[in-house]
């Protein structure tokens, strides 16, 4: 009895490994969820309702209405702001240029919309891996759709109920372009502030300057999350963070599972668009 069902079970080891590489591939990649989360923000006088959407990568593998979806969700749920955190694109093909800024320009008229850029838009490391030279061509796909591009660079925003909030945009840490000196030389210290920054370990050349938040993207989540195992290897090397909103020493940062995916799969993970309330403490 034991040999035959052994033998069944090792018969049917190929239609599950089968049906959960056609999962991976063929539903969960395109399955977004909305998730919510609360961070408490010192000296906010009434709360803000703040969307992250992150690794868009539009490709071959990410399709038009993948993205149009993860749009479309962010402005369902009525953010006071959104925030876009890096890889717009996976290589400098496969994309569609001339139809991302009318897509994105629904962002912005849904309410102030604020970006920085990825390791796949453009520069050092990109080049080499089918990308493009610079950051210029995405910089301005971005800038057309009417999204402000932090790069290297702090702005301050009135919220509703006149709340003052600063955002604080970092080149990529993988690319080279991240100054943390020259993003904060301008920025008011007194100020509630949130930082946008793609990869989650760029917190740890940071930590001299004053921030509140940080919004990531770059792990994908782990992109393929193996039940009894944990995360696949995602790609930083504080692997505290690599899905969610956590602390770190008096501050927090959350990091999106993000929109696309590299190379069409997703197992356990989720694409998401991240809903953050920011609340006083």
């Amino acid at each position: 009895m034991i040999k035959s069902m052994s033998r069944r079970a090792l018969l049917g080891l190929p239609v599950l490994g089968a049906a959960t590489a056609a999962y991976a591939r063929l539903v969960e990649p395109s399955w977004l969820e909305l998730t919510r989360s609360e961070c408490p923000i010192p000296n906010l006088r009434q709360s803000i309702e703040l969307v992250q959407l992150s690794d868009f990568h539009a490709s071959i593998d990410v399709s038009k209405s993948q993205i149009e979806r993860a749009i479309e969700m962010a402005i369902e749920s009525n953010p006071d702001l959104i925030c876009v955190t890096g890889d717009f694109v996976t290589t400098a093909h496969g994309f569609d240029p001339d139809w991302y800024p009318t897509v994105l320009k629904r962002l912005t008229r849904k309410a102030p919309t604020f970006a920085v850029l990825g390791n796949h838009d453009g520069g050092a490391w990109s080049a080499p891996r089918n990308g493009f030279l610079t950051t210029a061509e995405v910089s301005r796909i971005v800038e057309s759709s009417g999204i402000m591009l932090l790069s290297n660079r702090s702005v301050k925003i009135t919220c509703r109920g006149g709340d003052e909030l600063q955002l604080v945009g970092l080149g990529d840490l993988w690319a080279g372009e991240l100054d943390a000196v020259r993003a904060f030389q301008n920025a008011d210290p007194k100020c509630p502030t949130v930082v946008l920054s793609h990869n989650p370990d760029s917190k740890d050349v940071l930590g001299a300057h004053k921030w509140d938040l940080m919004l990531s993207g770059h792990t994908h989540g782990g992109q393929v999350v193996v039940p009894m195992i944990g995360l696949s290897p995602a790609p930083v090397h504080d692997r505290r963070y690599i899905a969610g909103l956590k602390p770190w020493k008096d501050r927090w940062i959350h990091v999106s599972r993000g929109v696309g995916n590299a190379l069409g799969v997703r197992f356990n993970c989720r694409p998401d668009v991240s809903r953050i309330r920011l609340y006083t403490r």
